[in-house]
C-alpha cells in the first residue's frame, strides 16, 4: 500500500473519530448542534494526520503551509460556532430533522448527520491530504493558492464578525443586517468558506500528481454552501421570519460580492 493509500485510510478513521465523540456528547446533552462544532475540528483532525503521516514523503513548506492554513481554518469555525451557540438548545435544522426520526431519534442522528459529516470531512479536505505528499517544491503559485485563502478567511471572518455584532444588539431583533460585507452579498461567510476551499484546492492542483483531480472537493463544498443546505435552508427561513428579508435579496447578490442593486 503507497504511503498516501495508507493516509486516507488512518485520516479516514481520524474524521470518525472526531464526530463519534461529537455524537457521545450530543447524547449526553440531548442536543446534537454540537456537530457543527466537530464539523471545524474534523478537518484540523485530518489536516494534523497527514502532515504526521507525510514526513519524509512531501515538500516541507507545502505540507506546512497546507496544514497550517487548514488548521487555523478549522479552528476558528469551531470556536465561532461553539460561542454561538453557548446556552441555546438543540438548532432548528437538527429539530426539524429528527422530529420525523424513525425509530431511536438519536441512532437516526448517528447515520444522516455523524456519519454523513465524517465522510464529506475526508472527501473535501482530500486537497489537504494529496498536497503533502507532493514533492514539488514551492512556487509562485502556492502564493496564488495562499492569496485566495486569504481573501475566503478574511471574507468570513469579518462576516461572521459583522452578524455577531448586529445579532448581539437587542434593538437589532427582526432586522435585516444590509451593511459592511453584507452589503454587497448576503453571505459573506459563505463565499468566503468557499474561497478558503478553493485556495486549498489551488495549494494541490499546482503541486502536480494526482492534485488536480481532488477539484471536486471544493466543487462538493461549494454546491453545499450556494445550491444546497447552505443558502437556500437559511434564506427559506428567514424569508419567513424577516419582513425586510425580500427586499434585501432583490437589491443584494446572493452569493459572489457585487455592488448592490438599485430598489
Amino acid at each position: 500500500m503507497s504511503p498516501l493509500a495508507m493516509n486516507l485510510a488512518v485520516s479516514a478513521c481520524a474524521a470518525l473519530a472526531v464526530v463519534l465523540t461529537a455524537f457521545v456528547f450530543g447524547v449526553v446533552l440531548g442536543r446534537h448542534r454540537g456537530v457543527d462544532v466537530a464539523w471545524g475540528l474534523g478537518f484540523v483532525a485530518v489536516a494534523v494526520t497527514t502532515y504526521l503521516l507525510s514526513a519524509g514523503d512531501g515538500d516541507p513548506v507545502r505540507r506546512a503551509v497546507v496544514t497550517a492554513l487548514t488548521v487555523v481554518w478549522g479552528l476558528r469555525l469551531a470556536a465561532h460556532i461553539a460561542w454561538r451557540g453557548w446556552g441555546h438548545g438543540e438548532d432548528r435544522r437538527y429539530e426539524r430533522l429528527l422530529a420525523h426520526a424513525p425509530g431511536n431519534r438519536h441512532v437516526y442522528a448517528l447515520g444522516v448527520v455523524y456519519l454523513l459529516q465524517g465522510a464529506l470531512i475526508w472527501f473535501i479536505s482530500l486537497p489537504v491530504q494529496v498536497a503533502q505528499y507532493s514533492s514539488a517544491p514551492a512556487d509562485a503559485w502556492l502564493a496564488v493558492g495562499v492569496a485566495v485563502w486569504l481573501v475566503g478567511f478574511g471574507f468570513e471572518t469579518v462576516g461572521d464578525a459583522q452578524l455577531l455584532r448586529f445579532t448581539s444588539d437587542p434593538a437589532n431583533a427582526g432586522r435585516v443586517l444590509d451593511t459592511g460585507l453584507w452589503r454587497y452579498t448576503r453571505h459573506p461567510n459563505y463565499f468566503g468558506d468557499a474561497c478558503v476551499w478553493w485556495g486549498l484546492y489551488l495549494l494541490a492542483a499546482t503541486s502536480g500528481g494526482a492534485g488536480a483531480a481532488t477539484i471536486l472537493s471544493p466543487l462538493l463544498m461549494t454546491w453545499f454552501l450556494a445550491a444546497k443546505t447552505g443558502k437556500p435552508l437559511l434564506e427559506a427561513s428567514l424569508l419567513q421570519r424577516r419582513p425586510g428579508y425580500a427586499d434585501y435579496v432583490n437589491r443584494t447578490s446572493g452569493f459572489i460580492p457585487l455592488p448592490p442593486r438599485s430598489p
